[in-house]
């Protein structure tokens, strides 16, 4: 299959890792040979209740057998988007009571984007050194990292970025300011977690200039840091939360969050002022329902904090210079980015499943569902450390 896979379809990069996969079930994926993986990366953040979870796979199969995609989003009422933004409502702050639903998180923060400009009326937007937020030409536009971005120039105008944890970098943000758009935990850059209360201090800033604050939650979103949320675990409310990854349990699918009031700016003035014909599609919303349902009628998202602390006290090694990161966000730091390409590669090759992060090349990701056991923590560690005995041998030699 690999030789049709490159010849046919589109890479992100040069050297796939290729995996001819077979099924997958629970916390593990199987490939054509039926050799097993333990996931430790859930499709990058994406698969939080694991893979063929009960009770999303009969909530698909269930709306199936009703009806499929009917109409372009926002025209028909339709009961799984519906009670899923309900849902969503009553377990957010107040102020963020309403939802748009998309198809990714990156078609997220450009609603997220439009919609900061056309409340304030502002053109400057601000992001962060070394963030992401997806690779569309607006997302793109407020990504920190300018090796991807320079060969898609020109992109959005009037953006300016600062340094995550910088409090003298939020002066940058004034009365020119639409807003601010930040990951409550800095994804690509290596898991970097907001310190001195710099998310609060973000929030008194705008609300000094009018400026909105935007929080990315596509990655730590949906329980994978003890908390529905990750801002949640900072004390702040922003003005807008994207959402993508975890929200759909393996399906396709992104939102924004805010009041009613702002986000009903985008009903006139002009009409259709954002639009989508597949988002709040039936199916996916239904996966959505089921997910949070799982989530919060469960302790999957207090238990991400223990297995956390179980994660650290395994991975205990010369080769780990730090655990970085939150609940079941979390990144093992190397030395080299030689030697956490070894880790990966070669933990593949002995059924574990382990990925990089876009910016940060000594970074391992360990991401793995919430439905992982602590039994399946222990077997992967096993191996994270057996692979770096035998990269510290070869040293040694």
């Amino acid at each position: 299959m690999n030789p049709d896979f490159i010849k046919y379809q589109a890479q992100t990069s040069p050297y796939p890792l290729g995996m001819e996969v077979s099924h997958a079930i629970g916390s593990y994926i199987y490939d054509t040979s039926d050799k097993k993986y333990l996931d430790f990366v859930a499709g990058v953040s994406a698969c939080t209740l694991g893979h063929q979870h009960p009770r999303v796979n009969q909530a698909i199969k269930d709306q199936l057998d009703k009806y499929s995609h009917v109409m372009v989003y926002g025209e028909y009422s339709q009961s799984p988007a519906v009670l899923y933004c309900k849902l969503l409502a009553s377990l957010l702050p107040e102020s963020l009571n309403k939802t748009y639903l998309v198809n990714s998180g990156t078609e997220a923060i450009e609603g997220a984007l439009k919609l900061a400009k056309r409340t304030t009326g502002r053109s400057q937007l601000i992001s962060c050194h070394n963030a992401y937020h997806g690779n569309t030409m607006g997302s793109m536009s407020v990504m920190g990292f300018e090796e991807r971005k320079q060969a898609f120039r020109p992109l959005l105008p009037d953006v300016d970025f600062i340094t995550f944890n910088n409090e003298e970098d939020l002066q940058k943000i004034t009365t020119r300011t639409a807003a601010i758009l930040l990951e409550t935990i800095q994804g690509g850059a290596g898991f970097i977690q907001p310190e001195n209360n710099f998310l609060q201090k973000v929030r008194k800033r705008c609300d000094e200039v009018g400026a909105m604050m935007i929080v990315d939650e596509i990655q730590p979103g949906f329980g994978r840091t003890g908390k529905l949320f990750g801002f949640q675990n900072y004390d702040v409310v922003p003005d807008i939360v994207v959402m993508g990854k975890g929200m759909g349990g393996g399906m396709p699918v992104g939102a924004f969050t805010a009041s009613a009031e702002k986000m009903d700016l985008l009903t006139e003035n002009p009409k259709l002022g954002h639009i989508t014909t597949f988002g709040g599609h039936p199916v996916i919303a239904s996966a959505c329902l089921a997910t949070l349902q799982e989530l919060t009628e469960t302790n999957l998202m207090q238990k991400a904090l223990e297995k956390e602390k179980l994660f650290r006290s395994l991975l205990v090694h010369p080769l780990i210079k730090e655990i970085r990161g939150k609940g079941l966000m979390l990144a093992a730091m190397t030395e080299t980015a030689e030697i956490t390409n070894q880790v990966i590669l070669n933990c593949q090759d002995k059924g574990l499943i382990l990925f990089w992060l876009l910016f940060e090349g000594c970074a391992i990701r360990i991401t793995p569902p919430l439905t992982i056991s602590e039994e399946e923590i222990q077997e992967g560690c096993a191996i994270i450390l057996n692979v770096m005995d035998e990269i510290l041998k070869k040293e040694d030699k």
